[in-house]
């Protein structure tokens, strides 16, 4: 089936980060009646044949003989309504702004994507005589404006070639933009791809260029360290903070090459040896807009987002630009786009769309950055998936690495997630996992602790290393994370109105005694000092700290593992009198809850996220237990 075709070749060049960046590029396949376009918004990697939308070809091709109107903004709201017509049925979403380029190659398949490999060649200043020389049977379209402009330009240019040629043009190079390729099967997109990429690296080759991202140096991390979390508030709105990923030092490019950079990087980075909350003002005065990336030569490439993923695709794009403007060495050095090009797409409708359908919906936490401890599996896991769905970009923090890792994998996270490892008991480790959070992210503005752990037994018999080893975790861990990560949100919080926010996921055991569970009992009860006593420290860095207090998580592997989970620990140690099962064990606990069932990972998220909407609380340790534990 063709649709599968076009499926399958859009999801493998998709995938392919030499070939496409940020979701962009667009694909198309047509019958006789109508043509399937890639949406605006959706990702080549993951399209699906349900995905692509339907056209009907004879309403495209009216926008060939639309009148030019002097007022562009008329003239492309008529086209955005035409092709709206367009569209076969209802409920569908908005088809890619280059429909109409699809459709004038008369061509069963059309892929368009942006190489970076290609854009050295684009964007260059030799570019269209060195393109009539590596390419000679290609069409050349000099720098035009994307929409009604740029699709009337290759059509007239498509008449003129076609006429002068017998044949239609199957590859048609976009200056500074990247190129279509058109054929009737997947082996001759394949074949022209080949040889489009094939000889601009030999190219590249013979120049001495290499055709990877451009060397970096070293990173400065102090200094990093001690700069992004002030980025984060400079280069926010004033009370939303950006989030702020921190790339090793390179050259970023000295202009605007493509619309996908300027969409998503903007046309120019600031450059400054040391970055003020002044000079991103008048950075801000002078281009209409705050930097998405800071350069700090010889020392660090910031990038920043509205979340996480927003950061990183940044950061794609920053080292992209920077890429083609190496690459361009080898055409008589870099195009960027003209002021008014570049104004075009700075302003144009259509790419906003793209840009916001691309970044998904805001909730909650959109753009807040929240850290998990004991984030890998069970109750920590099941709270991440929660703050995910609510729109933060979510940071897993585990002793497991490995398990952390694959976590952040499987974690549905439209903000974006990532994983680090961490010991909390161990000082160096704990400020290591700041570091790496804080140069991931420029700062945290959630951090829940809940890593901990559980040994029970009768005080008569306790341990003394089993009692260290849990108030080391539970006690002296809180202590450890709530220094470190309170000092990076004071830094970030001087340089913005928000409020951040510290959680320490407790337990109904930290409200009211537990038999024959002394040690973690205590280290409960002791954190809720805890938490009481740096919130009010903290207030004044505009940090609240608050505890929630879950009942029993019967599902996860604390209560529920075979060999050491807390069912077994108590039939073996004796605590349910009578029990002679785990399942004896289990039934005794549910029967002390008057809601009749364990608490459930997303019961302690509703609690976690109810502490960080409220504004006015803080010192707090809020139940959540289904009614078994109440506050007096």
């Amino acid at each position: 089936m063709s649709l599968a075709i076009i499926r399958e070749l859009s999801n493998r060049y998709g995938a392919d980060p030499s070939c496409v960046l940020a979701g962009g590029g667009n694909t198309s396949y047509k019958d006789e009646k109508y043509l399937y376009v890639k949406p605006s918004g959706v990702a080549l990697a993951d399209i699906t044949e349900s995905d692509f939308v339907k056209m009907e070809r004879e309403v495209i091709r009216r926008v060939f003989s639309l009148p030019e109107y002097a007022d562009a903004a008329e003239r492309e709201a008529m086209v955005t309504k035409l092709m709206a017509f367009a569209v076969a049925g209802s409920g569908a979403r908005r088809p890619s702004v280059e429909a109409p380029l699809h459709e004038l190659m008369p061509f069963t398949y059309i892929v368009h994507l942006h190489p970076a490999a290609v854009n050295g060649l684009t964007c260059s200043q030799n570019g269209p005589e060195e393109c009539a020389k590596l390419f000679p049977e290609a069409l050349w379209i000099p720098e035009t404006d994307p929409g009604f402009t740029l699709a009337k330009t290759v059509h007239d240019a498509s008449v003129k070639y076609e006429a002068a040629h017998g044949r239609p043009a199957s590859m048609i190079f976009l200056q500074n933009h990247g190129v279509f390729v058109g054929g009737n099967s997947a082996q001759e997109i394949d074949a022209a791809y080949d040889r489009i990429l094939s000889t601009l690296r030999t190219v590249y080759e013979k120049a001495g260029i290499a055709a990877t991202a451009p060397g970096t140096g070293e990173l400065d991390e102090a200094f990093a360290f001690e700069l992004a979390p002030k980025l984060r508030g400079w280069l926010g709105d004033g009370r939303t903070p950006k989030t702020v990923k921190t790339l090793a030092p390179f050259q970023t490019a000295r202009g605007a090459f493509t619309p996908d950079h300027i969409v998503y990087a903007k046309s120019y980075s600031l450059i400054s040896d040391d970055p003020t909350e002044a000079e991103i003002l008048a950075f801000e005065q002078k281009h209409g807009y705050k930097p998405f990336v800071v350069e700090v030569p010889g020392k660090a490439v910031f990038c920043a987002g509205a979340t996480g993923k927003g950061a990183e695709t940044v950061a794609l794009l920053a080292r992209d630009g920077a890429l083609v403007q190496q690459l361009t060495a080898a055409f008589g050095g870099p195009r960027t786009l003209s002021d008014a090009g570049r104004g075009f797409i700075e302003n144009w409708e259509a790419e906003s769309y793209r840009k916001k359908v691309a970044g998904g919906a805001s909730v909650r936490l959109s753009g807040k950055v929240a850290v998990v401890t004991g984030g890998a599996q069970g109750f920590g896991y099941g709270i991440a998936e929660e703050l995910a769905a609510e729109g933060a970009t979510v940071i897993i923090a585990d002793l497991n690495a490995a398990g952390a890792e694959a976590a952040a994998a499987k974690l549905k996270a439209p903000g974006g997630a990532g994983a680090v490892a961490v010991n909390i008991a161990d000082e160096s480790s704990v400020e290591s996992m700041v570091r790496a959070v804080v140069l991931a992210c420029g700062g945290i503005d959630l951090f829940v602790a809940n890593a901990g752990v559980l040994k029970a037994g009768s005080v008569k018999s306790f341990e003394k290393r089993d009692w260290e080893f849990v108030t080391s975790v539970n006690y002296t861990g809180y202590f450890l994370c709530v220094k470190h990560v309170s000092a990076v949100m004071a830094r970030q919080n001087a340089c913005c109105a928000a409020w951040t926010d510290i959680v320490q996921v407790n337990s109904k055991s930290g409200l009211v005694g537990s038999n024959r569970n002394g040690a973690y009992a205590g280290s409960k009860f002791g954190t809720v000092g805890l938490t009481q006593s740096f919130a009010l420290e903290l207030v004044a860095d505009r940090i609240k700290v608050n505890s929630v207090c879950p009942g029993n998580f019967f599902d996860g592997p604390l209560w529920s593992d075979p060999e050491k989970g807390l069912f077994v620990q108590y039939l073996n140690s004796g605590k349910v009198p009578g029990a002679k099962t785990v399942a004896d064990v289990k039934l005794h606990y549910e029967k002390q809850i008057p809601m009749h069932r364990g608490c459930y990972p997303s019961d302690v998220a509703k609690a976690i996220v109810y502490a960080v909407c409220q504004s006015y609380e803080t010192g707090q340790a809020i139940p959540v237990t289904g009614g078994q534990v109440m506050l007096n």
